[in-house]
Parts: C-alpha cells; structure tokens; sequence
C-alpha cells in the first residue's frame, strides 16, 4: 500500500486511466495543486470520478456552513463544509461528464475527463 499527499503525487505523466476520491478535496489545503497533479497523473481522456460534501446551492444552508465550517475545521482535521469543489474542478481545466447533487446539495458526484 502507498500513501501519498495528493498535491504531490509520486507517479509519472499519464499514468492512470482513471482517478477516484472520496471525502479528500475538502480536507486539501492546495486544491488546484493536488487537481493539477491528478490532471497530470491521468492519461489523456482519462476519468476522474469524486464524491465530495461540497457548499450547498442553497443560500441559507451555505450561510450554516460558513458558520460552521471554522469550528468544524479545527475538529475534523482540516475538513472545510464549504468549499465550492465542483468550480475548482472546472478550474483547473477538467471536462465535466456529469454532476450529481445528493442531500440537499450538500454531497456531489462529480464525474470529469482530462482532455
């Protein structure tokens, strides 16, 4: 087994045909880093497949979660409840195949390509 921090993944360019997370970008200090590195870890047209609990669409439920998302971050370790993953995955220049918003908005499948 290899552990890894995400922003600097030990593989070469083009190594993977697809990338999965589960519950990690929210917890990344260096989002668009640790994304640029998967982009640049997956071959072209590979996939990256996320379920992430990520800022509600919702004003008054993004507002909770601004709220409580300093507290939150000092007991979880790191884990922000409002970070807009779906816009930095678009950032850093994925293609996205689909978006599911689970709970509210509050829990999304974010399934993307490298192009």
């Amino acid at each position: 087994m290899l552990q890894a921090d995400v922003q600097a993944l030990p593989f070469t360019d083009g190594s993977f045909d697809a990338v999965v997370s589960s519950l990690v970008f929210c917890c990344v200090d260096a989002p668009a880093t640790a994304l640029a590195e998967v982009m640049r870890v997956l071959r072209p047209g590979g996939e990256l497949r996320l379920l992430e609990h990520v800022r509600a669409p919702h004003r008054a439920i993004a507002t909770a979660q601004d709220l409580l998302t300093p507290a939150w971050r000092r007991l979880s370790g790191g884990c922000r409840l409002n970070r807009d993953t779906f816009r930095l995955v678009e950032t850093a220049g994925f293609r996205i195949l689909r978006r599911e918003q689970r709970l509210g908005g509050v829990g999304e499948f974010i399934f993307a390509r490298r192009p």
